[in-house]
């Protein structure tokens, strides 16, 4: 089974959309949080004081966040972010460990944006810039071909 075209069924959409966003962005959080102290994701400045969504589509998940002063913190919910970027959850594990840079998905229509073109092509070129940890490259890497054991 190849998984790096994986989605979750409609019903784990539907059930995602129930889920407390407090639980939903935790994990999110988690992640910048460590990955900004382990100087692995440092934001530019050009993000201090805006606000993000990412909506996992597959999960049926938005995450709203905002950074301030580099750090980023949760928001409970967002009606109008400055920019918005949507995707499945395997596009986005690929976008994470650097299998798929934001062009690739944005011209194949995996990735998509919106709100502040300007702010997203920034966030762009900051995710692409990023160094990502060997482990993780490794980890996804195993993570897809464990799909074709099965």
């Amino acid at each position: 089974m190849d998984l790096s075209n994986f989605r979750f069924p409609e019903s784990i959409q539907t059930l995602g959309s129930y889920v407390p966003v407090q639980l939903a962005n935790a994990p999110l959080m988690l992640i910048l949080e460590l990955a900004r102290r382990r100087a692995l994701l440092i934001a530019p400045e050009s993000l201090y004081g805006k606000s993000f969504r990412i909506k996992v589509e597959d999960l049926g998940l938005s995450l709203c966040f905002y950074c301030d002063q580099g750090k980023f913190k949760p928001l409970s919910s967002l009606p109008q972010p400055d920019v918005s970027l949507s995707a499945c959850t395997m596009d986005f594990l690929k976008l994470a460990t650097g299998q798929e840079d934001a062009d690739t998905l944005f011209f194949r229509r995996r990735l998509k944006m919106e709100g502040d073109t300007e702010l997203g092509v920034a966030v762009k070129y900051w995710i692409d810039a990023s160094e990502r940890p060997v482990w993780l490259g490794q980890f996804a890497r195993h993570f897809m071909h464990a799909g074709e054991a099965m």
